[in-house]
C-alpha cells in the first residue's frame, strides 16, 4: 500500500515524563487541533534522553489514526525527517496555525 502524503499534516510535539513509568513520552503541543493527552507513535529516538532531555519540541508530519477501531493517535513514520524547535519557532508554527484555522 502507498503512502499517501496528502494525508499527513505538519505537529508540533514535545517530550514529557510519563508521571508513571519516568520515561520520556511525545504528546502533541496544547494550540493544535490534537489533545495533549493523545498518543503520538513515531521514531524511538525523539524520546532518547540522552539525544533529547525532557520538553524538547519537534515538528514532525503525521496522519490521524486509530488500529482496528481503538483510539485515534497520531502516527509519524519514522524515516520522516524531524526538525528541533526553538521556543521562537515553536511560537511562530502555533501562531501560523491560528491563523490558518477558520
Amino acid at each position: 500500500m502507498a503512502r499517501d502524503p496528502w494525508a499527513y499534516r505538519d505537529v508540533a510535539v514535545e517530550s514529557v515524563a510519563d508521571p508513571r513509568t519516568g520515561r520520556l513520552r511525545i504528546k502533541p503541543m496544547a494550540g493544535q487541533a490534537y489533545a495533549t493527552s493523545m498518543r503520538v507513535q513515531c521514531a524511538r529516538g525523539l524520546s532518547d534522553p540522552d539525544r533529547y532531555p525532557a520538553g524538547t519540541r519537534f515538528l514532525i508530519r503525521a496522519k490521524l489514526t486509530d488500529r482496528a477501531g481503538g483510539p485515534p493517535f497520531l502516527y509519524a513514520w519514522h524515516g520522516d525527517p524531524v526538525r528541533v524547535l526553538t521556543p521562537r519557532e515553536v511560537r511562530s508554527f502555533l501562531d501560523e496555525y491560528r491563523r490558518r484555522r477558520i
